[in-house]
């Protein structure tokens, strides 16, 4: 499921998270790469020790995991802190596949990637996402602030940029639910459940809708 996240961040936080990257300390991408990836990743990323992490991560953390789409499409159980990546004029990151279990420090199963959009698309050129999905390749550059969620089992790549520069916080999480195809059957499920409770919350049916969903998620989870 490719999960469009709206609005993760207002115009204000993304003017004060690109402040704060335009003062933090860079370093070569290759160097949070595994074996595979170190061949065709080509950007820059904040270094783990920079002073304006926790700031960073404070606002784009702090509102990724309040929002509800994100929430209900990820049924979230662990997530990483992000990467901040730069790309900049032929700069880009070739197919590849996210590494299964990540982190430094406590150990987590990668089934979702997260690209959260810094930088306005205007600003520059090239630089599109591309996921590779059963009905082809899908193109994705989307609007400063907005988040795209899609499973970190896709095959995918950032296109070469041509002019400008491209600012993204990129996250993993493990969800609770590891099926990609269970979890997008439950967002959708999610979405009817929530519509009925809200107009018809005496109603038969949104009780054994709610029943549905709540022992789907019971039947399916993994902690």
């Amino acid at each position: 499921m490719l999960l469009r996240i709206p609005a993760v961040l207002d115009g204000k936080q993304l003017q004060t998270v690109r402040q704060l990257l335009a003062h933090a300390p860079f370093v070569d991408g290759k160097l949070s790469a595994g074996l595979a990836a170190k061949r065709v990743k080509h950007n820059e990323e904040v270094a783990a020790d920079a002073a304006q992490l926790k700031q960073l991560n404070d606002i784009v953390m702090g509102n990724l995991v309040a929002n509800s789409v994100y929430r209900n499409g990820a049924l979230p159980h662990r997530v990483a802190a992000p990467f901040y990546a730069r790309y900049t004029a032929a700069m880009g990151y070739g197919d590849h596949v996210d590494d299964p279990v990540m982190g430094p420090g406590p150990r987590y199963r990668s089934d979702i990637a997260i690209t959260i959009f810094l930088s306005d698309p205007q600003t520059y050129e090239g630089g599109e996402l591309i996921i590779h999905t059963s009905f082809g390749e899908r193109d994705i550059k989307m609007a400063a602030g907005d988040a795209i969620m899609y499973p970190a089992s896709s095959l995918h790549r950032v296109a070469p940029v041509t002019r400008g520069e491209r600012l993204v916080a990129v996250t993993w999480v493990q969800s609770l639910v590891r099926d990609p195809g269970k979890r997008e059957l439950l967002y959708e499920l999610n979405l009817a459940r929530e519509k009925l409770l809200q107009n018809l919350p005496e109603a038969e049916e949104t009780s054994r809708v709610n029943g549905a969903y709540v022992n789907l998620v019971r039947m399916w989870a993994e902690l």
